[in-house]
């Protein structure tokens, strides 16, 4: 009998997980996680049903890719990726939207192995970059990105980049 599902329970062989394309039938899973990553954070957030509801369209548009990190058919986290034109290159700019790992798989290499398939992924579409948002008060997360070469400044730069927001 397999043990029983819990937030401190450790997900059954976790060294084995794989990470992979979600489709549509993953859009409730996909809108589960984003939902748990709002609620963890105290973020305002829709429902993971409105939410799933959403991804299952979103997943499908070629300007979109998610990954899903399992390990035995069960998720471990998520990567949102979006690409855009841009004219400072032939290839698109890749925005990574979301990137979560369930609370009891971290520190183990999901979040790695996530960032490392959404880098593959936006290889692979011949991205020209890669950009992330981060709070700046989330210092565990911007040393996580900084140390697989993301930083803050314009290249040949020396001052920060700031991201602006104006909800519509």
């Amino acid at each position: 009998m397999s043990a029983e599902k819990g937030p401190d329970r450790e997900p059954k062989g976790l060294s084995e997980a794989r990470v992979r394309k979600a489709s549509s039938r993953d859009a409730a899973t996909v809108g589960r996680l984003l939902y748990d990553f709002n609620r963890e954070f105290e973020t305002p957030t829709p429902t993971a049903e409105q939410f799933a509801t959403r991804f299952e369209a979103l997943i499908e548009r070629d300007d979109v890719s998610v990954l899903l990190s399992e390990s035995h058919a069960e998720a471990l986290g998520f990567a949102f990726l979006t690409m855009r034109p841009t004219p400072y290159g032939d290839g698109p700019l890749v925005q990574l939207e979301e990137l979560y790992v369930e609370p009891r798989c971290r520190n183990r290499g999901v979040g790695t192995t996530l960032l490392h398939a959404a880098l593959a992924e936006a290889s692979a579409r011949d991205a020209v970059e890669m950009h992330i948002n981060v709070d700046e008060d989330d210092v565990a997360t911007r040393r996580f990105y900084e140390r697989y070469g993301f930083v803050n400044l314009q290249p040949g730069g020396e001052f920060r980049m700031l991201c602006y927001l104006r909800e519509l």
